[in-house]
């Protein structure tokens, strides 16, 4: 009986759990430890935005990351003066580190003088990440 128990306990916690990654799956957020923190052209590897910039972080197995490049190449396209810079996380270790990335998709916000705003773990919204960038220019 307290085995029934104990298992079922687990699995209300992983469905917990399940339940809490994916509605903050894809959500753009402001996080703390990003303030302060800004991106130039040289670690990026690009030119920034006039207006702002759209840096994904992706790997090279990563499905969400394919739909995720799309979203972000389309919002670039509609707003005037903004960029999109895909980096691939397994090859700049080092600044994936720095940022705090710890999966892929992630897609960072940055205004023009490359100062992030906004954070977004896995696929996004586009109207989420158009709402983002209203922040950011």
């Amino acid at each position: 009986m307290t085995g029934l128990m104990v298992c079922c306990a687990v699995l209300a916690a992983a469905s917990a759990c399940a339940v809490l990654r994916r509605r903050r799956n894809g959500r753009v957020r402001v996080r703390v430890r990003d303030e302060g923190q800004r991106l130039d052209a040289a670690e990026l590897g690009a030119e920034l935005g006039e207006r702002a910039t759209l840096v994904q972080f992706s790997s090279a197995f990563c499905a969400p990351c394919r739909a995720t490049r799309r979203i972000l190449g389309e919002v670039a396209g509609l707003v005037p003066g903004v960029s999109h810079v895909e980096i691939d996380a397994e090859s700049r270790l080092g600044l994936v580190r720095r940022l705090g990335i710890l999966r892929t998709p992630t897609v960072l916000v940055l205004d023009a003088d490359g100062r992030i705003v906004r954070r977004a773990t896995g696929q996004p919204r586009k109207a989420d990440v158009i709402a983002a960038l209203g922040e950011a220019v």
